[in-house]
């Protein structure tokens, strides 16, 4: 089973039998929540990109990719083109470490500085005349949402994730109507097992092979 755009909403609409003109508007609101809380609760190796830029010589910034969420590794790569990888480290670290940003050398940390950018010490120099460094940076990222594609469209998460999409979305559109407890509670206990199922494909099967580590092997009951 699979959602369509389409589809989940007017599932949304006929588990809560509610067609009320400012409840069918926020269905993408309800929907959206939903996407976030399972990205939140589950590390799925799809979700995974690789992003390059050039940083600046005398620069510490480098700027964040507009999806991004967290990070796995930042590389760097000179005019030698050997890769060395840098640290993540928290700011004040990085600003202890270099108080003067305009020390320039081959970065060695990198943290997060705000919401746009990393900022990188000591300060980018350039490896060369007239050359930058060439970063990678491999992140975990935000992909784009169900509601904003076509209402026939699909998602990862709504043909491999269904039924968390829809029970995430009836718990925020049952706290939305204000519902009956026992179905939020319901609802909730649903979305945790599709979570459980989902974290067990995201964060064990996606992560090993039979040919390592053998069949999964259950005691008999």
């Amino acid at each position: 089973m699979s959602f369509t755009y389409a589809q989940l909403k007017q599932a949304i609409q006929d588990y809560t039998e509610n067609d009320e003109t400012s409840f069918v508007t926020n269905l993408p609101l309800f929907i959206r929540q939903a996407e976030e809380r399972i990205l939140k609760n589950v590390q799925l190796s799809l979700f995974r990109k690789n992003s390059t830029a050039l940083t600046t010589s005398g620069n510490p910034y480098l700027a964040m990719p507009s999806d991004y969420l967290a990070p796995f590794s930042l590389s760097l790569r000179g005019s030698d083109n050997d890769k060395f990888f840098v640290e993540f480290k928290d700011p004040s670290f990085l600003q202890s470490y270099t108080p003067d940003d305009t020390t320039v050398g081959a970065p060695r940390y990198y943290a997060v500085f705000d919401v746009d950018n990393f900022l990188l010490a000591p300060t980018p120099d350039a490896p060369s005349v007239g050359t930058n460094y060439t970063a990678e940076l491999h992140y975990f990222y935000r992909p784009t949402s169900l509601t904003q594609g076509a209402e026939g469209g699909t998602t990862w998460l709504s043909i491999n994730a269904e039924l968390a999409l829809l029970y995430g979305s009836l718990i925020e559109a049952y706290i939305y109507m204000k519902g009956d407890q026992d179905v939020m509670a319901m609802y909730t206990s649903r979305l945790q097992e599709a979570i459980v199922g989902i974290k067990m494909l995201g964060e064990a099967k996606e992560t090993t092979d039979e040919y390592r580590i053998g069949k999964v092997i259950r005691e008999r009951q």
